[in-house]
């Protein structure tokens, strides 16, 4: 017989696991998601992804701020759900919570366990070199995604992958994965192993101080950082020399010939020299803009000789 889940997830990640679960006929209870925030034109509140496509399937939707109450348990309790399916939903779930569904709560974790544990592992493998990413189902415990294992896939990441282009491989491919996750648990098959205690490392949440590009960093470096914020909140520079600064957001770049002082700017196609070197900017983003390729934004706005990055 299909499961009976519980959903809980919140951003646009979290949508196709959903669509998948009711796809395959497996009984969605209730969704938990976030509580709607400011956005758009008149800071009105705006639904999570998660909350549009539950309302549009005509799913209970529940956004407590705390699951931390006796209310927020007995609720949760009142579904009588087989399991929980937990996709970026963003809050801790306590031990309570975790022990309420009969068979447990399984999280989809956007990287290759027990690397990347935590909040921006796309982000972070991409920006630290990693040359693949993936998705991993995972029973939950109250550790910060430390429990056993069930599934994983694997997709290889270049030097031309984005944090965007990896989201939008791994958000389908976790979605299978999690179907296939719970057809083994409704059948009694689903083997969990234990995560290695080697290659622990933890992807803390993107702060925008670090955004600002660091030009005296090898190009490649530079390349995978520029990635590994792209789009959002994107890797950001000022380029001076030209009256005001002009600051851009770089979205895509790829490594080019060329060496000078790290933040000078080598030809007309936006080649910038880095410590060891250099980058070509392929696409940017000037403030209140929309994103643009670097040729368009050069037929706007010439650069200068006396051009440089800061």
């Amino acid at each position: 017989m299909p499961l009976r889940l519980i959903f809980m997830g919140t951003p646009d990640f979290a949508v196709p696991t959903l669509l998948e679960l009711a796809g395959h006929g497996h009984e969605i209870a209730a969704v938990y998601t976030r509580a709607p925030k400011p956005g758009g034109r008149g800071m009105k509140p705006q639904a999570t992804p998660v909350e549009q496509e539950a309302r549009r399937l005509a799913i209970p939707v529940l956004t407590p701020k705390t699951l931390r109450s006796e209310e927020a348990l007995a609720e949760l309790r009142a579904f009588n759900a087989d399991a929980a399916v937990v996709v970026a939903y963003g809050m801790i779930l306590p031990q309570p919570i975790l022990d309420a569904p009969r068979l447990g709560c399984f999280n989809l974790h956007a990287s290759l366990l027990p690397r990347w544990r935590g909040a921006a592992p796309i982000n972070r493998a991409i920006m630290e070199g990693d040359l693949e990413s993936g998705v991993m189902v995972m029973r939950m415990d109250a550790g910060l995604d430390t429990g056993d294992v069930a599934m994983a896939e694997r997709v290889p990441i270049t030097d031309a992958t984005t944090a965007a282009d990896l989201h939008d491989r791994l958000a389908p491919l976790g979605a299978g994965l999690m179907v296939r996750a719970m057809a083994a648990l409704e059948r009694g098959a689903l083997q969990l192993k234990k995560q290695s205690e080697q290659g622990v490392t933890y992807a803390a949440k993107i702060d925008k101080a670090e955004a600002r590009i660091d030009w005296s960093r090898p190009a490649h470096a530079v390349l995978r950082h520029v990635h590994g914020l792209s789009p959002f909140p994107g890797a950001w520079s000022e380029i001076a020399g030209m009256g005001e600064p002009v600051r851009i957001k770089v979205l895509r770049c790829q490594l080019a010939s060329g060496a000078g002082h790290p933040g000078a700017v080598l030809d007309e196609r936006l080649t910038i020299a880095c410590g060891d070197g250099a980058i070509r900017i392929t696409e940017l983003q000037r403030a209140g803009k929309a994103p643009m390729k670097a040729g368009e934004f050069l037929r706007g706005t010439p650069l200068k000789k006396e051009a440089r990055i800061e």
